[in-house]
Order: C-alpha cells, then structure tokens, then sequence
C-alpha cells in the first residue's frame, strides 16, 4: 500500500446550485479532467471523487456533487447522494455563480461543515461588480481571475491544517514510547493476497509513528512468537480470533483488537460498549442492522455476514433478521431495528462514523462494533477494554 486511504484522507466536498461551476472547479484544483464539465444544468448525477495532494497540508479526496435546486425528475435522489457526501466532509466549498443571488448560502452558511466561499464567472463581470463582490463577500475566491485559484487552495489547506488536533491515534496513546506491541494477524480466505487488511496496516503505522516496538504474526505462531518477544505490553489481535488468543496469553497481559481501537479512534467508544449490554436483551425474530463500510464480496469466512449471526445464534439461542448496509449506504427508517452493529470503519470517514452514531442514539438504537461484539461472545469483554481503562 503506497498511497494513503481514502478514509485517512480529509474529506473535502464541492457544493452549490446546478450549472454553478463545481465540476469546473474540481478539475482546476486537480489540475486534470477529472469531472465531466457542459453547459448543460444537471450533468453531474452522482458524487465524483478523486484523491490529490494539496500542498502545503498534505493528501485530501475532493467530492464533486449533484447540483442543488435540481427540479429534473431524479433532482430529489441526487440531493440526496449529495447530502451523503456532504455529511461525511470535514470541510466544503460552495460554488455560486457571482452574478446570481446568494440567499441559497446563507441558508448553506448556517449548518454547514467548515468552509469556502467560491464564486465563479468573475471574468464576465465588470469592475463594479466585481469590487461590490469584493467588499461583500472578503474571504470569497473569484474564479477565475488570476491567483485567486491560489489563493483559494491556501485557504483550504489553512482550513483543514486547524482540524488536525482532533485526529487522535490508534495505538500511541495508550502506551509510552518504547513500549512492544504483538500484533496477531490472521490470513485467511478475505485477506487481500500479498497485503495486509487496512487496519492492521494503520496499527503498524501508528505504533512506528509514536515510538513502539512491534512484533507481527498470526494466530498459528503466537506461542512461538511469546517465546522469542520478550517483555510485552500489549497484544493487538483480529477480533475473529479473540478467544484463541485469549487463551495462549498470561491472564495479566493486555490484549484488545483492531476493531476496537478504530473503535475508539474514529467512534463513541462509551456508546458503542453501552450498545453491548442490548445483546442478551435481543428477542426471536429481532432485525440486527450490520453496517460494513466495505464493499468486497463476502466469504465463507465473513465477520458480518457469516461469524457474528452465527455467534449469536450460538450464543443466545434464537433465530435473528440480520439486515446489511454496505459502504456509506445507511437506512433513513431505523424503527425496524432493535440492534445496530458497526465494523470498525477503516474505510469509512471519521465524520461519517460520527453521523451514524449521533442518528441512532436519536433513535434510541443500541450500537455496537464488530470487535466488542466478538469479545463479548468470547467472554473476554472486560479483559478487551483494560487497555482503554483511564484513557480520554
């Protein structure tokens, strides 16, 4: 893996009423044609998005979008594909003609993410105009007169740069520097060949980046690998193996999952643990909601579609409906449910993530993880979040 993940990416989404310039804006920062560009009102139907570097903050993905105000047949879907962009954007641009009325952002200006103002076809305008442009709307870019392109990704990458502290870690805030790490990795039949799953490889990032030892190997070595590692201070494992390698390690020693420091990095940890308690509590019949953020074909060996239902089944004794979102596709009506499970989200963007969580809990719908699920149904639950214990 050579290029940072979409989802690690900050999410930058390009916003405005039809024919307003955003796909022409898009292919100027990318400096490519990557978004089809026509006169023609409506021709960007569904969210276009492609990952670039902007200097001097670093790698973003830019979402160009359906227009607003579309009164085309499909005009209601598209918004709606484009308020899913929307609201998983740490930051917007809105695009608006400079020659139209902007009452339309101010309406925008008042629930949205961080943002720019854009506004486009300032070389048609005249002097007066565009100094009335000036003095009403300051920090705007007027595309495309020169150096306000320039002035435009500065701003944004200055926007994003003030995000950053909010990004925390996986792994370093748990240990102190110098501390070892055992990473427990399996490979089985859903392993992409010759890689490793993106958490696993975000972990290893993070353990290098702040400082930590750390020893790789799957659940066929560990006992091999316990023997040779010296100290250890944690043991980070696929949740599919929980029980597994429970069982081969000292009692003492802190052992957690993958799933469960996304968990916690990109979630509500408190929420999503809370969401463990309406396990027992679920009844025959009751529909489960398992939210994957990724959109591989399942296996015989899939977490979501294979191992938790039968874990549950096994465990409590009755027949559950277990309904599936793929990606960032996720149910408007959740009254059907009496459970939600989300995989950790390593393909899913943090703000994404924290949507679906502020939505359920305004449904009163338990939420959990795949990873505190699976420790739960190994018996281990508590044990999987000693290594959180005392940690904001």
């Amino acid at each position: 893996m050579e290029k940072t993940p979409t989802s690690l990416r900050k999410q930058v989404v390009i916003l405005g009423r039809t024919n307003a310039g955003k796909s022409t804006l898009m292919n100027a920062l990318l400096g490519q044609a990557r978004a089809i560009v026509s006169p023609q009102p409506g021709t960007t139907t569904d969210p276009v998005q492609a990952s670039m570097e902007l200097i001097p903050f670093g790698p973003i993905v830019l979402i160009d979008t359906a227009g607003l105000g579309d009164d085309t047949v499909l005009g209601t879907q598209r918004e709606a594909r484009t308020g899913a962009a929307a609201r998983r954007a740490d930051a917007a641009i809105y695009v608006a003609d400079g020659a139209a009325d902007l009452t339309d952002y101010h309406a925008f200006a008042k629930a949205a993410p961080p943002h720019l103002l854009a506004l486009t076809k300032c070389d048609l305008l005249s002097d007066t105009t565009l100094a009335a442009l000036r003095a009403a709307w300051p920090g705007a870019a007027l595309l495309p007169l020169e150096g306000e392109l320039d002035a435009l990704r500065t701003r944004l990458a200055a926007l994003l740069a003030a995000q950053q502290p909010e990004d925390d870690t996986l792994v370093g805030g748990l240990l102190p520097e110098g501390s070892h790490v055992l990473l427990v990795t399996p490979v089985d039949s859903a392993a992409p060949k010759g890689r490793l799953i993106l958490p696993q490889v975000q972990t290893l990032r993070d353990c290098l980046d702040h400082g930590l030892f750390c020893t790789v190997c799957r659940e066929t070595e560990l006992e091999s690998a316990l023997a040779r590692a010296g100290k250890i201070d944690l043991v980070v494992t696929d949740s599919q193996v929980f029980g597994l390698v429970a069982s081969k390690l000292p009692p003492d020693m802190l052992l957690t999952s993958f799933s469960m420091l996304l968990a916690r990095q990109k979630g509500n940890f408190p929420q999503l643990l809370a969401g463990a308690q309406a396990l027992s509590s679920l009844k025959e019949g009751d529909r489960v909601l398992m939210l994957e953020g990724c959109t591989h074909n399942s296996t015989h060996e899939d977490i979501g579609r294979v191992k938790i239902p039968a874990l549950l089944h096994k465990k409590l004794g009755i027949d559950l409906v277990f309904d599936h979102a793929t990606g960032y596709d996720f149910p408007e009506d959740l009254s059907p449910y009496a459970l939600a499970i989300q995989c950790g989200g390593c393909m899913l963007a943090r703000r994404e993530i924290a949507w679906r969580l502020s939505r359920m809990a305004e449904a009163g719908l338990p939420v959990s993880n795949y990873g505190i699920v699976l420790a739960w149904g190994s018996g281990i639950l508590e044990r999987a979040c000693r290594p959180f214990e005392g940690v904001q």
